[in-house]
């Protein structure tokens, strides 16, 4: 079986995207390099890498706004941002745009490899799992961010689709609010857990014509998603 994955760097800074490229075709991988936003998104169509790698200050258009664009089509490709913009708004609206890690630059070239991998492992396991969920009388496809009932499609948006999958993926089992505001919102801050209880509102709504599902508060913990199949 053949393992080797199609990495995307989209770097200005053309020695830097060589000894990064250098490092991952050691680990076997075949590496596209952009020097700018657009022809990152050039590239990602033309060779639908397995992950992305990208700076966020670059011309033409910077990493946040090629990576918004590359997200309205897929929302699945990992991507991990590389940048010198360490502000804690810079992360969190990294992560609000889909990006699933960041790493600071000056770096560690070994622990840039070692998330690499960990991304491209975490993907590879989804890929394998199924692309939908079964809940009472709905069917959720987090892929494309929709609710299915009685023939009936509801948009979800992009945070609601990610607050639901992990509810999902731990149904009948509370999940900690740390959790998903760190891996939905890049941050556990007071603010963004009052938005969180906003958005399992709004879920609560959307699920309402099937009376036996509860998203439950967990006091101390969390949330909880049940079926209550015999109610």
């Amino acid at each position: 079986m053949d393992n080797k994955k199609r990495i995307l760097i989209v770097e200005d800074e053309v020695t830097l995207a060589m000894i990064v490229g250098d490092a991952l075709e050691e680990e076997g991988h075949q590496v596209i390099t952009a020097e700018n936003g657009l022809q990152g998104i050039d590239c990602y169509y033309k060779h639908h890498p397995d992950i992305i790698i990208a700076d966020i200050m670059l011309p033409e258009i910077d990493g946040f706004e090629m990576v918004r664009r590359i997200r309205k089509d897929d929302k699945s490709v990992p991507v991990l941002f590389l940048s010198a913009r360490s502000s804690t708004d810079d992360i969190v609206f990294g992560f609000e745009l889909g990006a699933n890690d960041y790493v600071r630059k000056p770096f560690s070239l070994r622990e840039l490899v070692a998330r690499v991998k960990a991304l491209l492992c975490t993907n590879d396991q989804k890929n394998k799992k199924t692309e939908f969920y079964e809940i009472g009388l709905y069917t959720f496809y987090p892929d494309i961010q929709t609710l299915l009932i009685a023939g009936e499609k509801e948009k979800l948006s992009f945070k609601e689709s990610e607050i639901l999958k992990r509810l999902c993926e731990n149904e009948n089992h509370p999940i900690y609010s740390k959790d998903i505001l760190l891996a939905v919102w890049g941050d556990d801050s007071f603010y963004n857990a009052r938005s969180l209880h906003v958005f399992i509102t709004k879920l609560r709504h959307k699920l309402e014509q099937d009376m036996r599902i509860k998203i439950l508060n967990v006091r101390g913990i969390g949330y909880k998603l049940i079926y209550e199949a015999f109610m």
